[in-house]
């Protein structure tokens, strides 16, 4: 079984067909999507897609809030104390289970670099406060983040799509966090996302798709318009193949490194043992 770590169904690309992608990804042995916001205003959004869907598949859909850092030139200060009671609001929700998508981006070049770092830092303030977990946007901006993160005590996390050198990755893990691998390593070019692929320890890895984007190398030559969470076990299977593993051994590496770093997610597994059963 296949776990998709950050996958945005909210997206527009999805607003007419998401029961059908839902049940795409079910059919296709995905037993867990996390749904991250973008800005202040989504939150309650995709909170209500978890439930919507994580009611009708049990255990599939679960969500975090946060303020993404290319939304950050339209974002408020006070969107902090929103996302705050979002928070606290969720803390009783265990289909709630951290901070995210938050982070620095330093690849666009109109971005405001000086509110990113002020919604980043409070974001990762808020997750220091109520001991959750963070999903980073790490573009071009490892160390930043790394220098950030050693100032606090933030419980874990994911940075997501990770394309940082072999010792920023290092520091990560160090750190307590997974390292996010999804469609850019099927890409025969990729060549440093594959080395860090093989090289690093198999306990610091998750999969995921960044639905709908990130395309896995197939994808448009095969037709299709844009990435959805189904296509995480192929990916998947094409990651294993690079590493040089099982795609048995590397589902369960994958599904028991997602437990380590979001212990809400786990705890609600728990209750769900058909969910906590090796590929």
């Amino acid at each position: 079984m296949w776990i998709d770590t950050h996958c945005h169904l909210d997206a527009p690309e999805f607003a007419s067909s998401l029961d059908l992608v839902i049940q795409r990804a079910a059919g296709s042995n995905v037993k867990a999507i996390l749904l991250p916001a973008v800005k202040v205003a989504d939150c309650s959004h995709v909170k209500e897609l978890a439930h919507q869907y994580g009611q009708q598949i049990p255990g599939l859909v679960y969500t975090l809030v946060g303020v993404h850092p290319l939304y950050t030139n339209q974002a408020q200060e006070g969107d902090i104390e929103i996302l705050e009671k979002h928070i606290i609001d969720s803390l009783a929700d265990p289909r709630f289970v951290g901070v995210g998508e938050i982070g620095l981006d330093y690849f666009v070049e109109d971005l405001d670099p000086h509110k990113q770092e002020f919604f980043f830092n409070a974001q990762l303030d808020l997750a220091q406060k109520y001991q959750l977990p963070v999903i980073l946007h790490v573009r071009r901006s490892q160390d930043a983040i790394l220098k950030a993160l050693r100032r606090r005590n933030i419980p874990s996390g994911i940075a997501h799509a990770f394309n940082g050198s072999f010792q920023q990755a290092e520091q990560f893990i160090e750190l307590g966090f997974k390292l996010g691998f999804g469609g850019a390593a099927t890409y025969e070019r990729a060549l440093q996302i594959r080395r860090l692929l093989k090289e690093l320890p198999i306990d610091s890895i998750v999969t995921e798709t960044d639905a709908p984007d990130i395309p896995p190398a197939w994808l448009r030559a095969e037709g299709i318009a844009f990435n959805e969470p189904a296509f995480v076990e192929r990916i998947a299977r094409e990651l294993a193949a690079i590493r040089g593993v099982g795609d048995a051994e590397f589902a369960s590496a994958v599904w028991s490194n997602a437990m380590q770093v979001l212990p809400r997610w786990s705890a609600l597994c728990a209750d769900l043992p058909n969910l906590n059963l090796a590929p």
